[in-house]
Order: structure tokens, then C-alpha cells, then sequence
């Protein structure tokens, strides 16, 4: 008779997890998570929307001791990309030269991915296993953004092995500056063109 396979969740529902849901009245609720659909461990199409649409996420590894570390990865919406519906990738910028992302997963391959959409107020988790491509170029080219100045040194690969999403209790709303830009862009334009047709109109009359 074959073992029930784990739910998906218990890679980060830990037994000490679960105990600690246990004692502070939670563990019904996840139970009941665990037997419905569970946590998806591929990348669906509403994920691939944020995915897209990511500026910048925190990447998070382990040294082999467990010492954990935590790196901010931006750049231009897009450029963390699925390669398909296990696999995500991106360039890794040239930075300050500490390397430690880099030192941890060349002896701890775990990882984790946190997508924070400040303007959306909506925040996804990401577990899964990284690992350091170096020398491919065509690679490489691939994930590269397009535009922009900065250095890829490296690619990162990202095996999905589970994900969740969070509410949007306690986000802030902050919008890029960007949009902030553009949209003041445009109402400035749109006064200055009302001006224009008063100033037309006082002078017909």
C-alpha cells in the first residue's frame, strides 16, 4: 500500500509549524486547505500576471549552516520570466561583489522568492530550488532586459516547487514614480489644452 504523498504546503508547514498552528488555534483551517486544492506547485496563468508585471522582488537563500539572507532583485517589469510552468529565470545584475546569494546556493540550493506589487497591494510566495547558470550566453540573452545600462553577470534559475499568495492586510498603496510621472504629464497637458480653448473662445467673443 503506497504512503500518501505530503501536501505541497509542507514545505513550509514544518512539523514545528504545524505544532505551533496547533497551539494557537489555526491548524483546522490549513487542514482543510491541505485536503481541498492545496497550494499550486506550477506556474498558473494569474501568476505569470504578476510575474509579468514584477519590478522587484526579494530573493531569499540559506547558507549550508542555515544562516539566512535576504537580496532585493529590481529592474525593468518583465525581466523575472517563466521559462515554463516549473521554471522561473533572470539576469543577475552586476552589484556590490559580496557574492552571498551566490556562496549559499552553491552549497544550499533551497530558495524563495517574495513578490511584493506595492501598487496592487498584493504579495506572493514563492518556494523552490535556485541555482547559478554561468557562461551561457545564449541563456543569457535571453533573460537580459532589453533596455538599460546595467551589467548581467549570471543567470539565475528558479525550480518551482510550491506557492501561496497573501492578502492585502496591512500593504501599503505606494505606485512608482514613474506612473506618478506620466499621469501628472497628462493632466498638465490636459489643462494646458482647456486653456488653450478658453483663451480661443474669449477672443471669438
Amino acid at each position: 500500500m503506497s504512503t500518501p504523498a505530503s501536501p505541497v504546503s509542507d514545505v513550509a508547514f514544518t512539523p514545528a509549524v504545524k505544532a505551533a498552528q496547533t497551539r494557537l488555534g489555526s491548524r483546522d483551517q490549513f487542514e482543510r486547505m491541505e485536503k481541498g486544492h492545496g497550494w499550486p506547485s506550477h506556474v498558473t496563468s494569474d501568476l505569470a500576471e504578476v510575474i509579468a508585471a514584477a519590478r522587484s522582488f526579494y530573493l531569499g537563500t540559506a547558507s549550508a549552516a542555515g544562516q539566512p539572507y535576504i537580496q532585493h532583485r529590481g529592474g525593468p517589469a518583465g525581466f523575472l520570466k517563466v521559462l515554463d510552468e516549473r521554471t522561473l529565470g533572470f539576469a543577475d545584475f552586476a552589484g556590490n561583489k559580496q557574492y552571498i546569494t551566490a556562496g549559499n546556493l552553491s552549497e544550499n540550493p533551497l530558495a524563495f522568492i517574495f513578490l511584493m506589487d506595492y501598487a496592487r497591494r498584493r504579495r506572493v510566495k514563492l518556494w523552490g530550488r535556485a541555482k547559478i547558470i554561468e557562461d551561457d550566453e545564449e541563456l543569457l540573452s535571453r533573460l537580459r532586459p532589453p533596455v538599460g545600462s546595467v551589467r548581467a553577470e549570471r543567470v539565475i534559475i528558479f525550480e518551482l516547487e510550491a506557492w501561496d499568495r497573501n492578502c492585502a492586510q496591512y500593504i501599503p498603496q505606494l505606485v512608482p514614480i514613474e506612473e506618478v510621472q506620466s499621469a501628472i504629464h497628462r493632466l498638465q497637458q490636459r489643462i494646458a489644452d482647456l486653456e488653450s480653448q478658453i483663451k480661443a473662445r474669449a477672443v471669438l467673443d
